[in-house]
């Protein structure tokens, strides 16, 4: 599984010009699933989004999260992080879930930080979707439950 974590002072989605998800502060979340994605690769990136530490503290650090923070995550479902492009131009997606799989694994991470006691948004699976945000920093961090980077 693999996501990118964008800090905003708030993000929005809208499919086909009807809004689906809006936060202020927080995590604006893009998730892909990988095929052989398990239970283990779910646990890693949610415990990933709820505890990173990317919000400032009294001192300016980056030394809080965004469950510390008080702030939301809008989850939102992005296959094309799976994208490869390393032979060609065009990228190739065979490393993701197929569809069902994928929006089984998507609707599982949602419901565990939503038990995790954050507030959570979410765009609309398998859709095109406009996304806003007003990224905060920038802070944007790359995770990846296989850690390839």
């Amino acid at each position: 599984m693999r996501a990118v974590l964008q800090r905003v002072q708030r993000a929005s989605v809208t499919v086909e010009g009807h809004p689906t998800g809006r936060i202020g502060a927080g995590l604006l979340a893009f998730v892909a699933v990988a095929e052989g994605d398990g239970p283990a690769d779910l646990e890693y990136v949610a415990s990933k989004i709820r505890d990173v530490r990317i919000f400032p503290d009294a001192e300016g650090r980056m030394n809080r999260s965004v469950a510390d923070t008080g702030g939301a995550v809008l989850v939102v479902s992005q296959f094309t992080l799976m994208g490869d492009v390393r032979n060609g131009r065009r990228p190739g997606f065979t490393a993701a879930a197929a569809p069902e799989v994928a929006r089984r694994t998507y609707e599982a991470l949602v419901e565990r930080l939503r038990q995790s006691g954050l507030p959570v948004e979410t765009g609309v699976f398998q859709s095109h979707m406009d996304v806003e945000l007003v990224n905060d920093g920038p802070v944007t961090i790359l995770l990846d439950s296989r850690r390839l980077f």
